[in-house]
């Protein structure tokens, strides 16, 4: 075992003399070492309850005979941290993650790793691990938060509460009114309940193979949370034994079948980000232009909140993941030959899963729509692209011109939209918040759900080279790349300018001839924020651009 490494022979006494001085008896030493690698915090609604999933987990590491060992990792809560400072500290993490992770597991030659994320940036930086260290390992998320209906019987999430502020802030709502949703929207742990970015990684978890049925929709405060965590428990085990390894299952195939789900289930649009990110890992290339003909090819089975009424509950309900895997099998969609985690191929673990309402998963003759989940645009304005959930986009805004009110950083522009002074037919723009620019790259709910609470979700678009919460609904397009402060087009653009926006033709641009814009780079000094510190300075001077996974780049 890779933990005889650190264990056995005279030489290393010494260490298991440390592993002793902590109680380990000689039984557990020899026994196979599972780290239990668990992201519990008590700031992160999502990760309160993760102490109850480690123990569990635990259980099934001890029937199955191994020793569990815990070790944790931090986590950002990124509604907590969403419309102030505190955003810029979201993204950076995923980096921070991966690298402790890897810190640990190389130093303590664990033999197998189980992984505990559930919140946005948590999942992907363990996936990420899990590629770089390629050691036997299985996820096992927290599970989501329950949706809990208003007195009108809407299904209620945090971007309620989001959009109830841009609603009282424009006099269509009453302070009462915010207090209910305020106490109501979110009823107890779990991640949010919606398919934004981390249901969307947990679920997109099992659709790469590296999670058991079930991980990505099994609620929270559900008992059978319970039973799967410590069944991951008994089969992190059995992977040490069999030696099935994390790039047995990442391969370029499995990116293409997490994709496919991905357009199917209508993802956030932050999964383009750390999908790309966890395929470096795994020495996988994605191209954003194949993003398209992946979306090109594949129906929106889902509509799920932010594109619908439905939440993860519902999903769970209807046959999760494998249920709507399996239906795109009926369409020759998926590879079914690959292997996962489960020690089975995709074929056989989605064999007998069969969609329980055709309602919240639709036939796939009968989709949402014809194509997928998302989108990445490409033009004058965003040459190496730009991403959108066009799941979330209403169809008076797939095809938009309207001129640009131009705006230096995501305050700027909450303050005007609070204050009533963007119109029906603008184009917003958020710059200066991308990878190196922000820095951070910053996801902007705030702004878009003030949009949408005002009522403008059908007649304003909102372009920024920051990101978008999984919550974020209406025609909300991030990640322009290049982004301003790497002299992108979107650094140039003027108050005034008409942007032109065709989702369903993948193209966004900025109607202005070269010499004017040629002209503008000329005469234009851009923002380079000096003041930055501590972690974000080293994170400005590395971080790639958000087309490449904004990851970190050393060579």
């Amino acid at each position: 075992m890779r933990s005889d490494e650190m264990k056995l022979g005279a030489e290393r006494a010494p260490q298991r003399s440390l592993f002793k001085a902590m109680g380990y008896t000689d039984t557990q030493i020899r026994k196979p070492l599972i780290g239990i690698v668990n992201s519990f915090n008590e700031i992160v609604p999502g990760h309160i309850h993760l102490q109850n999933i480690a123990r569990s987990v635990k259980d099934g590491v001890l029937m199955a005979g191994g020793t569990p060992v815990e070790f944790n990792v931090i986590g950002v809560c990124d509604g907590i941290a969403m419309g102030h400072e505190g955003m810029k500290y979201s993204l950076v993490t995923r980096e921070i993650i991966t690298d402790s992770i890897e810190c640990m597991a190389k130093a303590h030659r664990f033999d197998g790793l189980v992984f505990i994320p559930n919140c946005d940036k948590i999942v992907p930086g363990m996936l990420m691990a899990a590629a770089r260290l390629n050691i036997p390992s299985i996820f096992v998320s927290g599970g989501p938060m329950l949706s809990l209906c208003d007195e009108g019987g809407r299904a209620m999430d945090l971007n309620s509460v989001f959009e109830a502020v841009g609603a009282y802030k424009s006099g269509k709502a009453t302070e009462a009114d915010l207090d209910y949703y305020e106490n109501n929207a979110c009823p107890g742990c779990g991640s949010c309940s919606g398919m934004f970015t981390a249901n969307s990684m947990n679920c997109l978890t099992e659709a790469l193979g590296m999670g058991l049925r079930g991980n990505g929709t099994i609620p929270a405060v559900y008992a059978e949370r319970l039973r799967l965590a410590k069944t991951v428990g008994m089969r992190a085990v059995e992977l040490v034994h069999e030696d099935l390894k994390p790039l047995d299952i990442l391969t370029e195939k499995a990116f293409t079948n997490a994709l496919t789900i991905d357009m199917a289930l209508g993802c956030s649009s932050n999964s383009l980000l750390h999908l790309t990110a966890i395929a470096k890992e795994a020495g996988v290339s994605l191209n954003l232009r194949y993003v398209n003909e992946i979306s090109d090819r594949t129906p929106n089975l889902c509509h799920l909140a932010p594109a619908g009424h439905h939440h993860m509950q519902d999903l769970q309900a209807a046959g999760g993941v494998y249920a709507v895997m399996n239906e795109l099998t009926k369409k020759n969609l998926l590879d079914t030959s690959l292997m996962t985690v489960t020690g089975k191929t995709v074929g056989e673990n989605i064999a007998d899963v069969k969609v329980r309402n055709y309602d919240v998963i639709r036939p796939i003759d009968n989709p949402y729509l014809a194509n997928g989940g998302l989108a990445v645009l490409f033009g004058s304005l965003a040459p190496n692209g730009a991403a959108v959930k066009r799941s979330a986009v209403a169809p008076e805004m797939m095809v938009h011109k309207g001129p640009a009110v131009v705006f230096d950083s995501e305050e700027e522009a909450i303050a005007d939209i609070y204050a009533g002074k963007i119109k029906k037919g603008d184009v917003v723009v958020i710059r200066y918040e991308g990878p190196a620019g922000g820095p951070g790259m910053r996801e902007m709910l705030s702004p878009t759900s003030a949009i949408c609470g005002m009522g403008l979700d059908k007649d304003v678009a909102l372009i920024t080279d920051g990101r978008f919460s999984g919550a974020t609904r209406g025609a909300s397009i991030g990640h322009v790349s290049p982004e301003a402060v790497s002299g992108g087009a979107i650094a140039y653009v003027k108050n005034g300018d008409i942007i032109s926006i065709d989702i369903p033709n993948y193209s966004i641009n900025l109607e202005v001839s070269e010499e004017e814009l040629a002209a503008r780079r000329a005469e234009t000094v851009l923002k380079v924020k000096k003041d930055i510190k501590g972690y974000l300075r080293k994170y400005a001077k590395s971080v790639s651009s958000a087309d490449k996974g904004a990851v970190i780049e050393i060579d």
